[in-house]
């Protein structure tokens, strides 16, 4: 640099150094841990003002930030459209058929969330044998309740929509399913419980006729 005024030899040193501090920092960013949200320059609508509990909002008549449930409303895909559906009921009484058609697709929906949430403790064939039922027996702590089987006269005896209600709600020491399940799903459960005890007790007339001459 001979031969240059010294204020731009400065000038460049000076520039060449600054230069520098963007690739320090994203350094830093990169190897350094800390508790604070990093520099975000473009926000991309990532972090958005937001209202906090219980705050005032002005825009409303009524200030509040929080606004109620308009009444009236349901959520995407949950309006159901008889109390047979959704409560297994009609009136007062257990729904004996199911309010919705049963079919392969509802049977395969069924045994995937039967094995999901039932067979834990009913056990695949519904015995009431499943793995957490074996292993409480296997602990003898005293406080467990065996689940039930279905294939007892009571269980077979018992309509649908009574099924449906004790997933819906639980019965005895079994919790509800409810919120885990949906309304289609806990009827596919129903209706493949419904083939399990069909399994379980089938006759010879419950083959086809076709079929019949391979049984033994």
């Amino acid at each position: 640099m001979n031969g240059l005024p010294r204020w731009i030899v400065y000038s460049i040193i000076v520039l060449v150094t600054l230069s520098w501090i963007p690739l320090a920092l994203a350094l830093r960013a990169r190897t350094v841990r800390s508790a604070k949200p990093p520099l975000h320059v473009v926000t991309d609508m990532d972090n958005q003002p937001s209202y906090r509990t219980q705050k005032r909002n002005m825009m409303f008549a009524d200030r509040r930030a929080m606004r109620p449930q308009v009444s009236g409303t349901v959520a995407r895909g949950q309006l159901i459209s008889s109390d047979a559906l959704a409560f297994g009921k009609e009136g007062d009484d257990w729904v004996t058929a199911f309010p919705l058609p049963v079919d392969q697709v509802l049977l395969e929906r069924g045994r995937e969330r039967f094995s999901i949430y039932c067979s834990p403790c009913h056990g695949h064939s519904g015995y009431g044998d499943g793995a957490v039922a074996k292993r409480a027996d296997t602990l003898q702590e005293g406080t467990w309740t065996p689940p039930s089987s279905f294939h007892t006269d009571l269980i077979r005896s018992r309509p649908v929509g009574h099924i449906y209600n004790s997933i819906t709600h639980g019965i005895r020491n079994m919790p509800a399913y409810g919120p885990q399940i949906s309304v289609e799903d806990r009827w596919a459960v129903v209706a493949y419980v419904k083939a399990l005890q069909r399994s379980q007790f089938a006759g010879v007339d419950d083959v086809p006729s076709d079929l019949r001459a391979s049984l033994r």
